[in-house]
């Protein structure tokens, strides 16, 4: 499951322009563009609009409970809303289909599947159809990406984007970070001493091979010159065996005669 913590370039642009109102807006006027704000399509991050000076000076006026309402939007649930119901101010019924689908954001961070009686507690829904429309709404915004199974009764989540970050949080973070880092370091080190002693393992087993064929090559020679050897004294045997025999001489049977006479 995968995250984005940034604002997309259109969420950006939306926001954009009520950062600019804010600069301008006190009192009343702040107080109805956080009413706008809230409710516009595509803006799931209020942090920065909560940072502007204007709207800031709301939570000592008269107004403070919509600054605690847009504190709301930036940091809670649906069900953060209903424990303190009494210090916000009445919710429209956009509002709180924009807190829902916050809610559904906050849980999806959090985990892959989401069983379906989570949902409806955290919503505080008692039908399971209109919470499967929220669902699809939430996905259709591209906030959540993900798939119903119906069939387990949960919300699988692909990917998410990213609420807005308390201040509180943020030294949890950089230890988080920080703690990542130290384990990638960690895994670094073994992976560099994994590929020396693989590198040792590949020079040591160059040597033997080395070696091997060294000792090969030499049995060979060997070989080659001890069958050589023996050549040698095989012709010499038969060239000794060839002198030793005696020579077989015809005999001699020039001037010799030989008469026959007859009877008369």
């Amino acid at each position: 499951m995968s995250e984005k913590n940034l604002p997309t370039a259109n969420q950006q642009a939306l926001l954009e322009q009520y950062l600019l109102l804010s600069k301008s807006a006190k009192g009343a006027a702040a107080v109805e563009l956080i009413k706008q704000v809230l409710v516009a399509p595509g803006i799931y991050v209020f942090g920065e609009l909560l940072d502007m000076p204007n709207i800031q000076e709301l939570n000592t006026t008269q107004h403070a409970n919509y600054y605690q309402l847009l504190h709301l939007f930036a940091f809670g649930t649906y069900s953060n809303y209903l424990e303190n119901k009494p210090q916000y101010p009445e919710l429209t019924p956009a509002m709180i289909n924009k807190l829902r689908h916050l809610t559904i954001v906050s849980l999806a961070t959090k985990e892959k599947r989401i069983p379906y009686s989570k949902l409806l507690k955290e919503l505080d829904l008692q039908n399971l159809r209109e919470l499967e429309d929220i669902i699809i709404d939430v996905i259709y915004a591209d906030i959540v990406r993900g798939k119903l199974d119906q069939k387990n009764s949960r919300l699988e989540v692909e990917y998410t984007v990213g609420r807005d970050i308390k201040p509180a949080d943020v030294d949890t973070i950089i230890q988080v970070l920080q703690d990542w880092s130290d384990g990638c370091e960690t895994v670094l080190n073994n992976i560099e001493n994994q590929i020396v002693k693989a590198n040792a393992m590949k020079d040591n087993h160059l040597k033997l091979k080395s070696q091997i064929e060294n000792e090969v090559s030499t049995i060979k020679k060997t070989l080659k010159a001890q069958a050589q050897d023996s050549d040698s004294v095989d012709e010499m045997r038969e060239v000794m065996q060839s002198s030793e025999k005696p020579s077989k001489k015809k005999p001699n049977t020039k001037g010799l005669g030989y008469s026959y006479s007859t009877g008369s």
